[in-house]
């Protein structure tokens, strides 16, 4: 004989179902945590040696700049501060974009690093593979260029067909280098 279908029957069926994916979705997190959180700080700290010149240790701290709380990494070698890898997030075509920016003490981009990125591939993904627009980024000074794509007057070259993407890595390097002013002029930071 065939078990009636009714309403105790059903939510048995789905509680019991619910409860043992649940187990499996826990198991997996579980499971995945520790090395996920691993190869995040892995890659973070490869974008911290990218971005700045030789140092011997670093130490993570926060800035607060219009509003905003950025997390960055002092860089030492011995007593004397070699540069500031500033993590800086702006919105892109596709999402958010997240860079790990170097600037050195006096206030010159080192060298910048793409953390994270959700944009077009073959266009604006080339925001962390295109070597010249990469390399427009290694030594660039605020104080004798424009920073602002040359679309809108400015010395950057933007990824062709990307400048969406091109003018969103230019204003997370732009707001890094605002965060940076805060940490020179005394702005509120937290080790």
């Amino acid at each position: 004989m065939a078990v009636k279908s009714n309403l105790t029957n059903m939510v048995l069926v789905l509680g019991i179902t619910c409860l043992v994916c649940s187990a499996l979705l826990g198991g997996a997190y579980a499971l995945t945590k520790e090395p996920i959180d691993k190869a995040v700080v892995e890659k973070t700290n490869r974008a911290i040696s990218q971005v700045l010149p030789a140092f011997s240790e670093t130490a993570y701290k926060e800035v607060s700049s219009d509003g905003k709380t950025y997390h960055y990494y002092e860089a030492t070698n011995g007593s004397s501060v070699v540069g500031y890898a500033i993590e800086s997030t702006t919105v892109g075509f596709g999402g958010n974009l997240t860079l790990m920016v170097g600037v050195t003490p006096d206030g010159v981009v080192y060298n910048t690093s793409v953390l994270s990125q959700s944009e077009t591939p073959g266009l604006g993904a080339k925001c962390n593979t295109d070597e010249k627009f990469m390399a427009q980024w290694k030594g660039f000074d605020p104080s004798s260029k424009i920073l602002s794509v040359k679309k809108d007057g400015g010395d950057v070259d933007a990824i062709t067909a990307s400048t969406i993407t091109s003018r969103a890595y230019t204003e997370a390097v732009k707001n890094a280098l605002e965060a940076f002013k805060s940490l020179n002029n005394g702005g509120q930071s937290n080790e």
